[in-house]
């Protein structure tokens, strides 16, 4: 079958081209929505700016295959082979791509909004500002991927593996990221307000300058990890652990910090207005600068703390140990 005999058969009504073999053909710019190409050798094929929302492409191989800036919405891509297939561009959304294969394949700027990908494999993949918003990620591996710039609002996380992954500037607002693993990752500009982080491993990453407000990072492990200038306004740090981690210029005010553990963190000029740090460990912690109005030091333990130049007016103390170990309120 050549490209001619397809599309006059298509014109005619005909839709089910299942297991076709035209390897290497120019359907760049046609309309072929809702055809059936499963199982379809297509390889090396030009598609590009073509238009194949609702096509059944599962099983095919579209090795090399010329994707950019094809509508391909709500199309059926499981098992699909798009090994160094160019995707650039492309509108996928709400497409089904669970166990495709994409090694080597170019999906910068990519529109994946509410796609199904579970399983598939994108280690090492170039992924800087594609679209994942609300899409299925369960399982996926991002592995040392770049998604730097990625829009990843909603996503589903569960059980991927991010290890490596650099996320700067990232759009990850309201993610769902409990429990997972992402020691010393870039995080650096990333916007994770809402995201739920608790328990989450982030020891040593990069959240300088991140937007956390009102994240929740109860139990997180955040040891060595770098927040200068990020906003932390009414998140939740109960019990987390942020020891030598650098929060230089952090905005903390109505932070939950009960219980965390932030002995030997630097927190100079950070912001803790109306913070809650009850009972919580600050041994040798620099607060050089600090803003402690209405902060409540409640059981909390400052001994050998840098408390000099602090502002603490209505700052509330019972039974803390001050910097010299004596207990104050």
């Amino acid at each position: 079958m050549d490209v001619h005999e397809l599309l006059t058969r298509y014109k005619n009504g005909e839709r089910d081209f299942s297991g076709v073999n035209l390897m290497g053909v120019d359907l760049s710019g046609t309309k072929l929505e809702g055809i059936n190409l499963a199982g379809a050798y297509l390889g090396a094929a030009n598609f590009k700016r073509a238009n194949l929302s609702r096509a059944n492409l599962n099983g095919a191989f579209l090795y090399r295959v010329d994707f950019s800036w094809a509508k391909v919405t709500q199309a059926d891509l499981c098992r699909a082979d798009l090994t160094k297939a160019n995707l650039s561009g492309a509108y996928f959304v709400k497409s089904l791509l669970k166990e495709a294969k994409l090694s080597g394949a170019t999906l910068s700027y990519v529109n994946l909004q509410l796609a199904h990908l579970q399983g598939v494999n994108l280690c090492g993949a170039n992924l800087q500002g594609i679209n994942f918003r609300w899409a299925n990620l369960s399982d996926v591996n991002f592995s040392w991927a770049n998604l730097s710039g990625a829009r990843l609002s909603g996503a589903n996380f569960r059980g991927a593996i991010l290890n490596g992954v650099k996320l700067s500037a990232a759009y990850m607002n309201a993610v769902d990221l409990q429990g997972v693993d992402l020691d010393g990752v870039d995080l650096s500009g990333a916007k994770l307000s809402g995201a739920n982080l608790s328990e989450a491993n982030l020891t040593v990453a990069n959240l300088s300058e991140a937007q956390l407000r009102a994240a929740i990072l109860t139990k997180a492990k955040l040891h060595g990890a770098t927040l200068r200038q990020a906003n932390l306004r009414k998140a939740e740090l109960a019990e987390a652990d942020l020891s030598k981690a650098d929060l230089q210029g952090a905005l903390l005010s109505e932070v939950n910090l009960t219980g965390a553990n932030l002995n030997q963190a630097n927190l100079t000029a950070t912001n803790l207005t109306r913070a809650t740090l009850r009972d919580a460990y600050l041994w040798g912690v620099d607060l050089t600068g600090a803003l402690l109005e209405g902060t409540n030091l409640t059981g909390a333990n400052l001994r050998g703390s840098i408390f000099e130049d602090t502002q603490q007016q209505q700052a509330i103390f019972g039974q803390t140990t001050m910097p010299d170990g004596q207990l104050r309120g």
